[in-house]
């Protein structure tokens, strides 16, 4: 979906903080709606020079220093309603408590394109984030919500409509918002939520 440059050299030291993005892995589900955590996660990974391939606690993991901070780039193995097994591995391993585990999620209540930062709160019906509320037994982790449109009437199956691709005018809106994402996270790298709200508005 976009462009990689060349790859940078890993950073040495434990990640501080980890960036979630979630989805469903293999190449059936890579444009669908569900997916649009590991694309914006792929796009981080592209502005940073790294890439996301070394498999571990069942999760494609990459190291970056954004803005000064070790970062931890995840992407979940195990389908997106069991994401929380991952999360909770690596956050064990590696002593990252939920309020340093920034995740990024399709969020079907948001037009697509649109974006949304929230500070902590409950799973809205996302069954990733309700695994990884249940597995790491808090809230209060931020997130980045990634508009993918509603479902066309309310009868329409929401697995079905998650598990669709993006349209190509869809394509265009949801890169913006990728791109936003993307600005907007060193402000929630410092701890800067109200700043990255703000911005993302």
């Amino acid at each position: 979906m976009f462009l990689r440059r060349k790859v940078s050299a890993v950073p040495s030291g434990s990640p501080e903080i980890m960036i979630v993005g979630l989805g469903n892995p293999g190449r059936d589900y890579e444009m669908t709606r569900h997916n649009a955590g590991f694309l914006t996660l792929d796009h981080i990974a592209a502005e940073e020079n790294i890439e996301i391939k070394k498999l571990k606690y069942k999760a494609l993991i990459g190291n970056a220093v954004i803005s000064g901070h070790r970062c931890l780039l995840v992407k979940p193995q195990t389908f997106m309603n069991n994401s929380g097994e991952a999360v909770r591995e690596i956050s064990q391993f590696y002593k990252i408590p939920p309020e340093k585990i920034i995740v990024i999620f399709d969020d079907i209540s948001l037009p697509c394109g649109k974006l949304r930062i929230r500070r902590k709160g409950t799973d809205g019906g996302h069954n990733g984030i309700k695994s990884i509320i249940y597995h790491l037994n808090s809230d209060n982790f931020p997130r980045i919500k990634i508009g993918v449109g509603a479902k066309p009437h309310p009868d329409y199956n929401l697995a079905d409509w998650v598990l669709s691709a993006f349209k190509k005018d869809e394509m265009e809106e949801l890169k913006k918002a990728i791109t936003k994402a993307t600005e907007v996270l060193p402000f929630m790298l410092d701890g800067e939520i109200d700043k990255a709200m703000n911005k993302a508005n």
